[in-house]
């Protein structure tokens, strides 16, 4: 229930902010603000995307859990985002998402409410080939791409 007064709230407390905090600074100083908070959350977006990659490979190739890294790269990715987004309040909380003791507390209390079962890699079986291969029989005819006129008596050729 909190969250979806929360959701409601949201772009309310959004103008609220731009009103006050631009009438404070003036147009060109908060747009810049905007502009500056949307070209960090894309260089962290940036930056995240080699590391979550590395961060997961890592963990799966036996040397931790890897939920946690997992948790952590979403955390930092949803904080790119927010700060993305055009807003004081986004801003702010995905600034907070980049500090890594809020991320731990984050995932300390979600941890209480999520289980991981189990996690692991699928490996794909492949089937042998049968001896000699797979044989297609089939008949085809040529047709020269500058004289298509010479139709067959396949229903495909019928235009």
């Amino acid at each position: 229930m909190w969250f979806l007064m929360l959701l409601m709230a949201w772009p309310l407390i959004e103008i609220g902010l731009f009103v006050e905090i631009g009438g404070r600074l003036g147009l060109w100083p908060t747009l810049g603000l905007v502009l500056g908070t949307a070209a960090l959350g894309i260089a962290v977006l940036r930056a995240q995307g080699d590391r979550a990659q590395a961060g997961l490979r890592q963990a799966m190739q036996g040397f931790g859990n890897p939920a946690v890294p997992l948790a952590q790269e979403a955390l930092i990715l949803v904080a790119g985002g927010l700060l993305i987004l055009p807003g004081f309040f986004t801003d702010l909380a995905g600034l907070l998402l980049l500090l890594p003791p809020v991320r731990a507390l984050l995932i300390a209390r979600l941890s209480k409410r999520v289980v991981v079962q189990s996690f692991g890699t699928m490996s794909q079986t492949v089937r042998p080939e049968p001896e000699g291969g797979q044989v297609i029989d089939g008949d085809f005819q040529e047709i020269d791409a500058k004289n298509p006129a010479l139709k067959g008596n396949s229903g495909w050729t019928r235009h």
